[in-house]
């Protein structure tokens, strides 16, 4: 059987969270709790490719702020 994360046949969404963080979720399962989607019934190249497009920043949002807090 086929890893349902790993399936390049399969459709996928992208979801992000609360720190903008961003992962490929199979379209079949439920999108867990603190989790949005972003991108719906995507393939799975066309979710890697949003998510390299759109996820330039790896640091969590909280990690970021805290960082422009003690550069001030």
């Amino acid at each position: 059987m086929t890893n349902p994360f790993e399936d390049p046949d399969a459709h996928y969404l992208v979801l992000v969270n609360d720190e903008g963080q961003y992962s490929l979720w199979p379209a079949f399962a439920d999108v867990p709790s603190g989790w949005e989607v972003r991108l719906r019934d995507a393939t799975r190249a066309d979710a890697l490719a949003f998510v390299n497009a759109n996820w330039t920043d790896m640091r969590p949002r909280s990690l970021i702020k805290a960082m422009e807090d003690s550069a001030q």
